[in-house]
């Protein structure tokens, strides 16, 4: 990310001669291109990290705790946005500018906090656990959500549009959990622990994964969402599973992640973040991003009878931000509905 900012606009690309010349238009499209496949796998990945069961078991203090680290933060996303509208972002959609910022200050890294309480030996605690089942189930609010600012980010003037968008991605998501299910519990029962998965189940379901990506993009949500719904139906039980990951992660995190955010970085001028104004929007964003996730997850721990401390540390936890984020606002950007300077201000958060 860093490499990619350096490499931009905002540092050595300021020499257009030398931007033009390292990163011709055709070597940028490409550059994107793998970089958004990647992204496609990684939703996968992170679906395939969800199991449904689970999030149906998860307490009622986890859902209090995923639901008060959604709201209060998604509430000051709104507020700060129209801060924002009125001055920095003047004339963009209104409806879908509202609903980017909310999801922007109100997600959770699901995957980044998985490693970090798996590095500091925390997923087995009462902590650790609750904090994963409370961002399981944010992850997949904020996912929803996104789909929806999407929808009213359409080129479309309509209203119809957007309702269209809803009802047919509405419908395939129905159809995936009809259709597919049986299908990939076929699969696993057809593979045996401690021999190694068909290569042919493999490479279905990765096609699976792309066509449902291109018929989410078609309909005009995201391809990310048709991968995030196919990696969340996949069984969980038995080595089919962890096969999928073995084969995909490697090559996701080690090539086509990086490439993504050297791609952020490039798009990223913090240049246009210059003068008084932006300097003090961008204080406010940082303290509201924080404040409304760890004052709203705090409360509401302490109110389910958490003890302070725990309750601080799920706060700490629960205000975790990484590719996610990066991914809402690069979204944002390319859908209009974030100019230069509101993605400049928003990505050092």
């Amino acid at each position: 990310m860093v490499g990619g900012i350096l490499l931009g606009p905002s540092a050595l690309g300021r020499n257009f001669n030398y931007l033009h010349t390292i990163f011709p238009a055709k070597s940028l499209t490409v550059l994107d291109t793998l970089a958004n496949l990647g992204l496609l796998f990684f939703l996968f990945l992170v679906g395939l990290g969800l199991d449904p069961k689970s999030l149906r078991r998860t307490g009622k203090r986890a859902m209090c705790i995923a639901f008060a680290g959604i709201t209060l933060p998604f509430i000051i996303g709104i507020g700060t946005s129209i801060i924002l509208r009125s001055t920095i972002s003047k004339g963009v959609n209104e409806a879908a500018f509202l609903v980017f910022m909310g999801v922007a200050l109100s997600i959770t890294a699901f995957p980044v906090l998985a490693r970090i309480l798996a590095e500091l030996k925390l997923l087995t605690t009462d902590v650790g656990r609750m904090a994963m089942s409370a961002a399981a189930v944010n992850d997949v609010a904020a996912w929803i959500l996104l789909a929806l600012a999407i929808a009213l980010s359409g080129t479309g003037n309509s209203p119809l549009v957007s309702l269209w968008v809803f009802l047919f991605g509405s419908g395939f998501v129905l159809f995936c959990i009809f259709f597919f299910p049986p299908v990939f519990r076929w699969m696993s029962q057809q593979c045996s622990e401690g021999e190694p998965v068909k290569e042919l189940y493999i490479c279905a379901t990765l096609s699976i994964v792309l066509a449902a990506g291109f018929v989410t993009d078609l309909i005009g949500i995201h391809a990310l969402f048709g991968a995030f719904i196919i990696g969340v139906l996949v069984p969980k039980e038995g080595p089919f599973a962890g096969a999928l990951v073995e084969k995909v992660e490697d090559l996701v995190s080690g090539l086509f992640l990086p490439l993504y955010f050297v791609s952020s970085g490039l798009k990223t001028n913090v240049a246009t973040i210059k003068g008084a104004q932006s300097w003090g929007l961008l204080v406010l964003v940082i303290f509201n991003a924080c404040f409304g996730k760890i004052v709203g997850t705090v409360s509401i721990a302490m109110f389910c009878k958490v003890p302070l401390k725990e309750s601080l540390v799920l706060g700490f936890l629960m205000n975790t931000k990484g590719l996610p984020e990066l991914i809402v606002l690069n979204i944002g950007k390319d859908r209009k509905v974030l100019n230069d300077q509101t993605f400049s201000i928003m990505l050092q958060q």
